[in-house]
């Protein structure tokens, strides 16, 4: 199961269009879930990631698990097998659902979003997503059991400055000890090329960070139709996909029956 959040100005099927997940899907055989947030609760559908102080990042995050609860009830889900991912506002609500419930997810994609800890309102939204943070960098005073996180994030995006990709990669990676390898320049035909960093925690991967070259606020490889894409960047719908798996996989070999 994936379970994919859309950003602002967005819904369930804009998603699931402009991503083609569920094409996906079908070809490699796993369930997509796309949970919607109400437009009475946020007139944008943004998911409220930001608003912790009242409780209401903390409530949205638990209906997204309620839904998913729901789907698990409805079909046969593998409960060991399950990521969530989103772009923007629905990535920064992604890593947070996953932060609550981390033994609920084995992965987990933030494209072009805030990395949602450091940030309880929404002046510090606005200006993390332009790169300007409240708090500084620390380390964290214990270290964390996290589900795997990949990073996407454009290095033109007007909207969520480049500067979010690597702090989210760094803070994710600081809850588990990860350490970096150097980064690589990944080219794939014409698409744009993106510099790639992983983190691991001895051999095993934490943290993986695509850092595209002329990518803005748009789903990297999106469908060209669809508002919020640039199907000239790399497929970011195969990298949720590619990541997610190797990380069902890992999980398999490392706790076998």
């Amino acid at each position: 199961m994936v379970v994919m959040l859309h950003g602002c100005d967005q819904n369930a099927m804009d998603f699931s269009a402009l991503t083609r997940m569920n094409r996906l899907a079908r070809i490699f055989g796993f369930m997509v879930l796309y949970p919607e947030q109400d437009r009475m609760t946020n007139p944008l559908g943004c998911w409220n990631w930001f608003q912790k102080r009242g409780g209401r990042a903390q409530l949205e995050a638990a209906s997204i698990m309620a839904a998913l609860d729901h789907a698990a009830n409805l079909h046969a889900v593998d409960s060991s097998r399950v990521a969530i991912a989103g772009m923007s506002a629905g990535a920064s609500m992604a890593a947070l659902t996953a932060l609550h419930f981390p033994h609920r997810f084995t992965a987990v994609v933030m494209h072009s979003g805030v990395e949602p800890t450091l940030v309880n309102s929404s002046a510090a939204a606005v200006a993390a997503m332009h790169g300007r943070y409240r708090i500084s960098l620390r380390a964290p005073k214990q270290v964390l059991n996290l589900p795997a996180l990949l990073v996407i994030q454009g290095n033109l995006d007007p909207v969520v400055s480049q500067a979010n990709g690597l702090r989210a990669a760094q803070i994710w990676a600081a809850h588990a000890q990860a350490q970096p390898e150097a980064a690589r320049l990944v080219q794939r035909g014409k698409r744009y090329s993106f510099f790639s960093t992983d983190w691991f925690v001895g051999k095993q991967l934490q943290v993986t960070l695509h850092a595209v070259n002329g990518l803005g606020h748009a789903w990297s490889g999106g469908a060209a139709s669809q508002a919020y894409s640039d199907p000239k960047g790399p497929d970011a719908s195969r990298m949720v996909w590619a990541f997610a798996q190797q990380q069902f996989e890992t999980r398999i070999q490392s706790n076998p029956l």
